[in-house]
């Protein structure tokens, strides 16, 4: 699985197949996110639970599945001596806006599901829906411009084969 998505990518830069591969899933995602506040707009509670239920499921494995170990990997280990250089910069703000965003959409995924303990339910659904859906889209636009970062205007970017060379020998 390692060599089918450490290939080279389809979108025409420097990305690995992993990477581009993210980077679409992740836009598809904000797409069915902004689908659902259409929905509520329009009343149709049901089908937005659904959709925004998808969304925040799909992002989330996004991120466990493709985002973190990459974080981990090339982007904390520069955090804090290199956090003035925009590649650990905008990565490490993107990461933490993202970890917000996805910690409230998910609550907010249990929430409207009922699968909260009955002390942590709340009603007023909207300034939460309203937050998370903004930190989610800020995120995404933070994503784009990490890798905008990382595959368009790196001449080298991260690349495991680089990182695990040393041990792989």
């Amino acid at each position: 699985m390692d060599d089918f998505l450490h290939q080279p990518g389809f979108l025409g830069t420097n990305a690995n197949l992993a990477a581009d591969m993210t980077l679409v899933l992740i836009l598809l995602s904000a797409g069915l996110f902004t689908l659902g506040v259409w929905l509520a707009r329009r009343k149709r509670y049901a089908v937005h639970r659904w959709v925004q239920t998808a969304a925040a499921v799909l992002n989330a494995s996004m991120v466990l599945w493709m985002m973190l170990l990459p974080f981990r990997d090339f982007v904390a280990p520069g955090i804090p001596g290199k956090a003035g250089e925009p590649f650990y910069a905008i990565s490490a703000i993107h990461g933490l806006i993202g970890a917000s965003g996805l910690l409230l959409g998910m609550f907010m995924v249990l929430r409207a599901n009922g699968l909260v303990p009955k002390p942590l339910r709340f009603s007023n659904y909207r300034l939460f829906m309203r937050v998370s859906y903004a930190l989610y889209m800020l995120a995404t636009l933070l994503g784009v411009l990490v890798y905008l970062t990382w595959f368009v205007w790196s001449a080298s970017p991260p690349s495991y084969a680089v990182a695990l060379a040393p041990w792989i020998v």
